[in-house]
């Protein structure tokens, strides 16, 4: 069996040790059963051949597989065989950055699995958090398929092509996407499965009906592919766990095959120099020009920071990114006179907390091609010694300074809030609309209503924060918005994590379970309506503000 280099500095150790664990095996694998077949490592190289892409520069090219995906790979999980000459593996777990061909190269394995083991009413599946996800992986298998039928029409007698199934009707074999929904697993008899986007999935349930579904075969296969993820308690958490002690030899399992690409402790990840350790296709599917500025939106944007360690690096992470820089906050403090303010035009936001914990109202008023902000917030006056302490932040202070207004009893008192806001701060500025969380707001904001206020609804989705979330964040960053140095408002912001989705959206979180942000929460949603502006009475969304 050829090797690539087993002590290759710009490999990862992960991989190292995988290439050890082959060239280990080799050695001494016969004393438990396990010998490699050359033959059938070729077989499997070969059918790669007979496939093509068909996608991007490569589209309708021969599948030539990259070395690290022919060696490190396909040829230990199909060479590698038990004494009975059934396939030695049956768990492979994949970690790789993003777009190193992870899919592309599970859809030909989901093929080999289908057409190549003469498996006898093989059932093979894609299997995702999503049917549409799993489709993803199964429409690249069908392309390369169809591409085969092409090639070679011979074979259109034998494979029957339909949207969801791919079938060899003469073997009763089938090939087919599987929703994740896991009360519709039951009956499988699993033959292989490419499971994608491991990562992604929120309970074990998928793997565990799969994984229990391939009892009853002779050599069935689970191909898990994915990138590193932040959950920690996660099935994917769990399989990488496994996979790195059965790489370092802390656990024996001839069963599982593990490859994880990654960088290593103590690396720089600012270093493009180790980059390649995660992109074994560095250069090739992955291009260093969009991984750098990928980077550099990663470097001035620390919402995004995780999202490129572990998307791009395969670094595991934790679930919340730190958002935004408290020194340049800081200098966002400027000048901000409310009796300057009175009289102008301003959007707000409105977040009203559960009766116990603090509410806030923020409004926005642009000024010369600057935003100023004026925060008003409201809490329970009873048991503020023990939110302190919960929380901990000088609430009394605070309130004593007049930056809280502390309403009687254990619960905020909204008619308190109604009152200030009708009588006193929609007095003194002129509010265009107010964005608000409809949720425990129904009976404030009808009220606000009848007293002529424009209340605008804010869903509370990721896709509904994201575009105003990285507003904010380019408004501090550029120095301009000026909040006037507010203590409460400054507490917010630094308890603000984001939380962002597979296509980058951000929406604020709070960075532990004490944190506060109903401020930032508010600021965020009065940008909203400065983003849109009001609906005319005619009906149209105009844009109101033009941003600096």
């Amino acid at each position: 069996m050829a090797s690539l280099d087993p002590h290759d500095p710009t490999v990862g150790k992960l991989v190292q040790l995988a290439r050890q664990r082959n060239l280990r095996d080799l050695a001494s694998g016969g004393a438990r059963g396990l010998s490699f077949d050359e033959k059938a490592a070729d077989r499997a190289v070969q059918f790669f051949g007979l496939l093509r892409h068909s996608k991007a520069e490569w589209a309708g090219q021969p599948f030539v597989l990259a070395p690290w995906q022919e060696h490190d790979v396909i040829r230990p999980l199909f060479g590698w065989k038990r004494a009975d000459g059934t396939r030695r593996y049956r768990v492979a777990f994949l970690e790789v950055a993003r777009k190193n061909g992870k899919s592309t190269l599970a859809a030909g394995v989901g093929n080999a699995l289908f057409l190549c083991d003469g498996e006898p009413g093989a059932e093979v599946y894609t299997a995702a958090t999503k049917r549409d996800q799993a489709r993803i992986t199964h429409e690249e298998s069908k392309a390369q398929i169809q591409a085969l039928l092409r090639d070679d029409p011979s074979l259109r007698r034998s494979i029957i092509i339909s949207r969801d199934n791919l079938a060899i009707p003469s073997r009763r074999c089938k090939y087919e996407p599987l929703s994740a929904d896991a009360n519709t697993m039951d009956g499988l008899n699993v033959h292989g499965a490419i499971i994608d986007e491991l990562h992604i999935h929120k309970t074990p349930d998928v793997w565990n009906v799969l994984e229990t579904a391939t009892a009853a075969r002779r050599q069935p296969l689970l191909f898990a592919i994915t990138t590193a993820g932040f959950d920690r308690t996660s099935i994917c958490c769990q399989l990488h766990d496994y996979a790195v002690k059965v790489l370092d030899g802390t656990i024996e399992d001839d069963t599982f095959f593990a490859y994880v690409c990654s960088l290593d402790e103590g690396d720089d990840w600012t270093n493009p120099d180790v980059w390649i350790k995660a992109n074994p296709n560095l250069h090739v599917t992955v291009k260093m020009d969009d991984l750098m500025r990928k980077f550099r939106k990663a470097r001035e944007s620390p919402a995004f920071e995780n999202e490129f360690k572990r998307l791009h690096l395969n670094i595991w992470t934790e679930q919340h990114t730190k958002w935004l820089s408290m020194e340049r906050w800081d200098a966002c403090a400027g000048h901000v006179d409310p009796k300057e303010l009175a009289g102008r035009k301003c959007y707000g936001g409105l977040d009203l907390a559960p009766k116990r914990d603090l509410s806030a109202l923020v409004l926005v008023l642009a000024i010369e091609g600057r935003f100023k902000v004026l925060p008003f917030f409201w809490m329970p006056r009873d048991n503020l010694r023990e939110r302190e302490r919960r929380d901990r932040l000088p609430y009394r202070t605070w309130v004593r300074q007049g930056l809280i207004t502390a309403t009687e009893g254990n619960v905020t008192d909204y008619a308190v809030i109604r009152q200030e806001i009708c009588a006193e701060i929609g007095k003194r500025y002129r509010i265009a609309q107010i964005a608000f969380d409809p949720y425990g707001a129904t009976e404030l904001v009808s009220s606000m209503m009848d007293q002529g206020f424009e209340m605008v609804e804010f869903r509370q989705t990721i896709q509904t924060f994201n575009e105003p979330t990285q507003k904010l964040e380019a408004l501090v960053a550029a120095g301009a918005i000026e909040h006037g140095g507010h203590p409460v408002l400054r507490a917010h912001a630094e308890a603000a994590s984001v939380k962002t989705d597979a296509n980058e959206n951000l929406r604020p979180v709070k960075d532990r379970s004490t944190g506060r942000i109903d401020g930032i929460v508010a600021l965020i949603m009065a940008i909203s309506r400065c983003i849109v502006g009001g609906k005319d009475r005619s009906g149209p969304t105009v844009t109101v503000i033009e941003w600096p």
